[in-house]
């Protein structure tokens, strides 16, 4: 035996290649065989004691990822707008009193009348940053007579106060602004003029409040008129756009903002298919003249039409014409009224491009500059004529149907500090109240959209500490809100009688207004 294990070592120093190769074979079979029959026993373990295979979760895929790139590129730039709008409440509608109680109107005031205080109306919206400095656009029915405008920045827990830069009522736009305190993200508008039907569209926004939802559907349809006002031609579209999504951009495969979503078609206030949204060449040009003038200009030259009777063939037959719109009525003292033209005219021709639909007549004159010329060309009793006009201000001439700018409800900071109005705790109104043994000021009312109804005041709170400072009178509310400026934390200590017949011990707090919508 010892003979034979020489030769075998013998033979392996003279053969050390093979010798290495017939070693390492022979641990690779074994591997194999342990590997099988693990396997084996690892998938009998793997079925149930019901013969059902557990699943197992597989490494994932990546497939087609223009959409989640646009998305991350985008989603950064859109925002949540939150607003306000305080409305007075009817007068009216008391609650019987008990006969014979002294204290029944402090009770009605504090606990069984309704509040009539002025109201609040929320809604949401969405909006895009397009200037790094914080100027979003968005539609004017989002931010509309606002008390308070609230934006909430994607991943940011901050809600910044907006202040409404203009807005322009023709198209529904509007542009706000927001101050952070850092250079924000920012979407880049694209050239709405080069979609074609068909193509993919992205829809980004907040529908119902889901902050940051982005859909996914095609063109359906472009300058699609007769849905809006006068000077709105929209780009239709089948993504789904729902209440929230106004204001949001519509951003094609090159992830840019080719229009705002602003309106849908449907019977149950959710989405059916249909969506609307400006194009942003409209977009442009009134974001343009919001942040320089606040306010957009349009040129007129004092005609009136409906562009639905002058696609009438027969009518344009008997006109002598193969295409134009038919003057139906012109302003006194117009540009067109001083030119000499008359209702039955058909304006065929504006600056050498032909009018075949309303926007083909409006939007070149619409962009004129005040004060310069438009050639308009047009035919009466079937001859050609061709007159110079100037162009005036749409607002002057058509100032019974001009969308008049209206006043944006008064923003300064609230007279009751903060919304937040109070008086002196008496004795007496202690103990009506369950609080005989606490001092402070008790709260009388909280204005809708203030500071006050933001950290949660109501109505009959009794306001103990401020900033730990005790608050046994009115004096020491008065001078405690008088030590409190812009951007300070501050903690209100309060009791308040709840439902279940206790005071609670509450602890409000928030950080001071900076700057309050306007």
């Amino acid at each position: 035996m010892g003979i034979e294990f020489q030769e075998l070592f013998s033979w392996m120093r003279r053969r050390k290649i093979f010798a290495t190769l017939l070693v390492v074979c022979t641990l690779g079979i074994g591997i194999v065989i342990g590997t099988l029959i693990s396997g084996h026993a690892q998938a009998t373990h793997d079925q149930t004691a019901t013969g059902a295979t557990l699943l197992a979760v597989p490494d994932p895929i990546t497939l087609s990822n223009a959409f989640s790139t646009i998305s991350k590129k985008l989603g950064p730039a859109v925002v949540n707008i939150s607003t306000t709008q305080v409305m007075e409440k009817p007068k009216g509608g008391k609650t019987p009193k008990k006969f014979g109680d002294p204290f029944q109107d402090f009770f009605d005031r504090f606990f069984d009348a309704p509040d009539n205080s002025p109201d609040a109306e929320r809604s949401l919206g969405s909006g895009v940053i397009v200037d790094k400095k914080g100027f979003i656009l968005t539609n004017d029915h989002v931010i509309d007579q606002a008390t308070k405008i609230q934006v909430a920045l994607d991943g940011d827990s901050t809600k910044y106060n907006g202040r409404v830069i203009g807005f322009d009522k023709d198209t529904d736009l509007a542009v706000i602004k927001i101050d952070a305190d850092r250079e924000l993200p920012v979407a880049k508008l694209g050239n709405s003029d080069g979609v074609q039907v068909g193509d993919w569209v992205l829809a980004i926004g907040s529908p119902f409040g889901l902050n940051s939802t982005v859909t996914a559907g095609i063109i359906s349809a472009k300058d699609r008129s007769n849905v809006g006002h006068q000077f709105q031609r929209f780009i239709q579209t089948d993504a789904a756009i729902n209440p929230g999504n106004s204001g949001g951009p519509l951003v094609n495969m090159a992830g840019e903002v080719i229009g705002i979503n602003t309106a849908i078609y449907t019977g149950s206030r959710g989405f059916e298919g249909v969506g609307f949204a400006l194009p942003s060449t409209t977009v442009i040009n009134v974001y343009n003249q919001l942040i320089t003038n606040g306010k957009v200009t349009r040129g007129s030259i004092g005609i009136t039409f409906q562009e639905d009777r002058s696609n009438n063939r027969v009518l344009m037959k008997e006109l002598g014409v193969p295409y134009g719109i038919v003057v139906e009525a012109v302003e006194p003292g117009s540009p067109a009224d001083k030119a000499g033209l008359q209702p039955g005219d058909v304006i065929t021709n504006i600056n050498g491009q032909p009018v075949h639909s309303g926007a083909d007549l409006v939007n070149p004159i619409a962009e004129t500059v005040i004060g310069q010329s438009v050639q308009v060309r047009y035919v009466r009793n079937k001859q050609a004529k061709e007159v110079a006009l100037t162009v005036a201000d749409r607002s002057k001439i058509f100032p019974q149907v001009a969308q008049a700018a209206e006043d944006q409800p008064d923003q300064s900071d609230t007279p009751g500090q903060f919304g937040l109005h109070v008086e002196e705790l008496t004795p007496d109104l202690s103990r009506k109240l369950g609080m005989s043994k606490i001092t402070g000021v008790v709260v009388t009312e909280v204005e809708p959209a203030s500071f006050a109804e933001d950290v949660d005041f109501a109505r009959g709170d009794v306001i103990t500490e401020i900033n730990h400072v005790p608050i046994n009178k009115l004096s020491d509310y008065k001078a405690e809100m008088g030590k409190l400026h812009p951007g300070q934390d501050v903690l209100f200590k309060v009791a308040r009688h709840s439902d279940s017949d206790r005071v609670l011990t509450l602890f409000l707090a928030g950080a001071v207004p900076t700057m309050l919508a306007q």
